[in-house]
Formats: C-alpha cells, structure tokens, sequence
C-alpha cells in the first residue's frame, strides 16, 4: 500500500517496514535547463569540461603524490598521532579515489593497500615504517613511470607485493579479531591493474 502525505512524499507500507520515498525536486531544475537552452546536452558539456582539464591531470596526480611523501614525512617525524595518521590516511585515500579520473587507473591499488592497513592495524604504532615506505614509493613510482610500455604490468607486480605484505601484517596483527580476519582477506574494491 502506498500512502501520501502532504509535502508529496510517498510512503510504501509492508508487513515488516516502511519504505519513504521523498520528492524528486530535481527533476524541474532539469526540465527548466533543458526547456531553457534547446539543443543543449549537459553531459556533453561537462565531458568537453573535463577534457579540457585533462592536460592538467598529471601535475594534479603529481601533487597528490607530493602530499602522500609529505604525511609519510610527518609521521615519521611526529609519530603515529591522530593527525600524522590522518593527514596519510586521507592522502592515500584521495589518491585512490582520484586515480582513475586523473588517468592513472593502475595506481588506485596500491593506495588502497596503504588504506587498509592504516584502517586494519589495531595498534597503528606497530605499523613497520617500511611499510609505509615501501607503499608510498611504489606509488610514486607507478605514477612516475606511467608512460613505459609496461607500466601496467611493473604497477601489477608491486601492488601484488604490497597487498600481501600488508595481508600478512595484518593478519598478524588482528590474530585476536577474527572479525578483522574477513575483511582484511577480502579482495580489493578497486580494479586490480592485472595485465
């Protein structure tokens, strides 16, 4: 049974719960661009936007790395704070996130293994800066060498290394939280790059 209510919002009631479905206010803004400017495709703007920003994408992937050496540096030089760790966290993360959109879709990876283990160790001063090391460099490097024919391949053989580093670390270092076990030995969300 569906039951309105006076703002237009809908409600789907069942047995067992409630589904409440808000207005779509959108949906006249869109009509509106759409009546007002015949012929215009917005999405075709914004791929002709982004493809005009794409000559940017590498100095934008260079500073992103910048700032991930940068936090790998404060950690080492402050320790294992709340705020080091952020500062990693989110560099690594946004590196992730970015890494397709800048290009660089080989690189996601890699950042997303430095994202687990920041997330996964209980104790993130037992983290072995090596580690850290080992996965902020070998981002860099992907993204340094993305142009060799076999980028792809040199970006899959790191990253493989990586994540089972960080698996054995982890898997380690969550012995007593069985329910970290599962998540720390799933598959990665992002593409793995294999060739």
């Amino acid at each position: 049974m569906v039951r309105p209510t006076n703002d237009r919002t809908k409600t789907a009631v069942y047995d067992d719960h409630e589904v409440i479905v808000p207005p779509n206010r959108l949906v006249k803004a869109i009509k509106r661009v759409s009546i007002s400017i015949p012929g215009d495709d917005p999405v075709e703007r914004a791929e002709t936007a982004l493809e005009k920003l794409s000559t940017e994408f590498g100095a934008w992937m260079m500073k992103e790395c910048d700032r991930l050496d940068a936090a790998r540096h404060s950690v080492k030089k402050f320790g294992f704070g709340k705020k080091t760790l952020d500062e990693l966290f989110h560099a690594a993360h946004d590196i992730k996130g970015d890494a397709t959109t800048f290009g660089y879709p080989i690189v996601a990876p890699a950042a997303e293994s430095l994202c687990r283990v920041l997330e996964y160790a209980p104790d993130s001063s037992r983290i072995p800066l090596a580690l850290i090391d080992q996965h902020v460099d070998a981002i860099r490097a992907i993204v340094r060498e993305y142009t060799r024919p076999d980028a792809e391949e040199l970006a899959y053989a790191l990253t493989k290394k990586l994540w089972d580093v960080s698996e054995e670390f982890l898997t380690a270092e969550n012995k007593d939280r069985p329910d970290c076990i599962a998540d720390i030995l799933s598959p990665p969300l992002a593409p793995t790059g294999k060739p």
